[in-house]
């Protein structure tokens, strides 16, 4: 049976650790909020340009750019977004569980499948396994720019036009509440709008591009794989902390629960201590009659 002395031990132990994990949930709110502020602020910028785009897919008929022409598959390239820290609750092992399924599902295909990697937590995985890692970004978690999405999308880009992978798939966990995030995967190259094109009488509206159409593609197309990188990039960032700060105040709970066992625990032990003396005093008291 544990000593007082230990049990005492225990209980500071757990009161520290409690100190820590009520830290890091405030600390993780803190950062919550300014990232679902760029969140909010990100996501109707980035359907507009999807739409944008669709909807000139849709008026225009498919266009001959080398990142809308579908080819033959061989290599398919998942960019798969983690986080570079811990402590999160099961947010990096639910993306690091897609991945694995659809890697299993695409080499049964028979295609070759290469890794893009965001976040230590993924690379610390994959570099064990027997995969591919195409190309690794660390360093990202809580200092979001649009500079790091620019440099993501321009390899991932410039890959694809060398024709070293034949399409390319977006794995991040969506921000829906504070409680919630889903896992999600999109298709980035080559790009299909995800809208559905809407039935209408009306005639479709005829489009003129200035100065041309290959033009308004080689820029629009481009910018759209950063944004909607850029986008994943916040939706995991808040995504992130969202489940730091929920999986903080769990550990804080659970810190409260414990505490309290154990001090009912120390305070059984002190009374049956307490009791064992008395007994040996009445005991001595009773020798000596």
């Amino acid at each position: 049976m544990a000593t007082l002395r230990e049990i005492k031990r225990r209980i500071e132990a757990v009161k520290n650790t409690k100190q820590i994990t009520s830290a890091m949930k405030m600390v993780a709110a803190s950062k919550l909020r300014k990232a679902q502020s760029r969140m909010l602020e990100m996501r109707p910028y980035a359907d507009k340009m999807k739409s944008v785009l669709g909807s000139l897919s849709a008026g225009s008929g498919i266009a001959e750019h080398p990142l809308l022409k579908p080819r033959a598959r061989k290599t398919v390239d998942i960019l798969i977004m983690t986080s570079d820290r811990g402590l999160c609750g099961a947010f990096n092992s639910n993306i690091i569980k897609k991945a694995n399924a659809f890697i299993k599902e695409r080499k049964s295909e028979g295609l070759d499948v290469s890794l893009s990697l965001i976040g230590k937590k993924a690379l610390d995985y994959y570099k064990r396994r027997d995969v591919n890692i195409r190309k690794s970004w660390t360093g990202l978690s809580g200092k979001v720019s649009f500079a790091g999405s620019q440099e993501i999308a321009n390899n991932v880009i410039d890959s694809y036009l060398g024709e070293n992978i034949d399409e390319v798939f977006l794995l991040y966990n969506k921000f829906i509440t504070v409680m919630a995030q889903e896992v999600t995967m999109s298709r980035l190259l080559p790009y299909a709008s995800d809208a559905e094109p809407e039935e209408s009488s009306e005639p479709s509206t005829a489009y003129l591009y200035e100065p041309s159409r290959e033009e308004v593609y080689n820029q629009l197309l481009p910018k759209n794989i950063e944004v909607q990188i850029f986008r994943a990039i916040i939706e995991s960032s808040a995504s992130e902390e969202a489940a730091r700060m929920t999986s903080m105040e769990n550990a804080t709970q659970n810190a409260n629960e414990m505490i309290g066992a154990l001090t009912l625990k120390y305070n059984k032990a002190r009374q049956a201590s307490i009791t064992a003396e008395l007994m040996d005093i009445v005991g001595g008291v009773e020798a000596l009659k």
